[in-house]
Formats: structure tokens, sequence, C-alpha cells
């Protein structure tokens, strides 16, 4: 199984279509569930590599609900995508499809985030699930690891200033 680390993400090839993500914050899993899932809140953290911004995101947060989520770089290239909520359990776990608007990868994915506190630790654990094993090993080839870090690590910053 691969295994690498980028910064405090850990991230790990799970069978022949899965990657699992795990990140620990110093914060209450109540606050950390409130910045994955209010749109203003996730506007501050989830932008991926320096020089991308999140432009919109909508949330529509029950099972059945969507989200959408867009990100213009400084260069003027654009990125999409949704999905739909297939669980919901407030400040403990969502599933969700995704598909991105142009497909960098064959197929969808289906996400599954569960978040675990103790002693005000919450540890994050996102699994994706791809369409293929084809898509999962493209993926685990592109840079999406230091996306993620990256955007974990804005989280992380977001969530020590309490939301100020």
């Amino acid at each position: 199984m691969l295994t690498k680390e980028t910064g405090k993400l850990k991230l790990a090839a799970n069978g022949d279509r899965e990657i699992v993500m795990t990140r620990e914050f110093n914060a209450p899993r109540k606050m950390v569930f409130d910045a994955w899932t209010k749109p203003e809140l996730m506007r501050r953290w989830l932008a991926g590599p320096s020089g991308w911004t999140m432009t919109v995101c909508e949330i529509d947060l029950k099972k059945g609900g969507s989200y959408r989520y867009e990100w213009t770089h400084e260069n003027g290239n654009q990125m999409g995508m949704g999905g739909v909520y297939r669980e919901v359990v407030p400040h403990e776990r969502l599933v969700a499809t995704e598909q991105f608007d142009e497909s960098w990868y064959p197929g969808g994915a289906v996400t599954t985030t569960t978040l675990v506190e103790k002693d005000g630790i919450t540890t994050v654990e996102t699994t994706v699930r791809y369409d293929s094993k084809e898509a999962r090993d493209g993926v685990l080839q592109s840079p999406m690891d230091s996306g993620v870090a990256a955007s974990y690590d804005r989280l992380e910053r977001l969530l020590e200033t309490s939301f100020a």
C-alpha cells in the first residue's frame, strides 16, 4: 500500500480504487465540521495551491442536496466540480459524489469524510473511492496531495482564529 506524507497530511492508497487522506486539527469537531460545510468559511480555506481562489461555493447540506465549487487561478484558468450528498451526519460524517466539469481523471468518485474528536483534537479522514483503478492511479500521479495539504494548512490557520 502506497503511503506518503505532505506536511501534516497523510495520504495512502487503499485497495485498487481508494485514496485515504488523514489530518489532525487542534479544534473541536463541531468547529471543523462548520468550516467544512459553511460556504463563507470554506471559501477561506479550500483553494488548493498558491494562486487559486474559490469563487463559487454553494452547499445544500442534506441527503440528496447538491454542492458546487469553482476556482479561478490568477492566470485566468478555471476549475469546477460538484456532486450530491448521499449522507449527512452533523459533526460526524459526510458522503458525497464528486464530478469535475473537465475531468482530469476518468469518471467520478464518492468521497466519505469522517470527523472524530479526542481531547479537543479532531481527526479528519477522507476516503475517495474512484470509479476505476486507472482513475485512482492517475490522481496519485498528480500533485493533488500538495493542493490538499495547502488547503488543510489554511484550514488549520482558520481554526486557530476561531473564525474571527
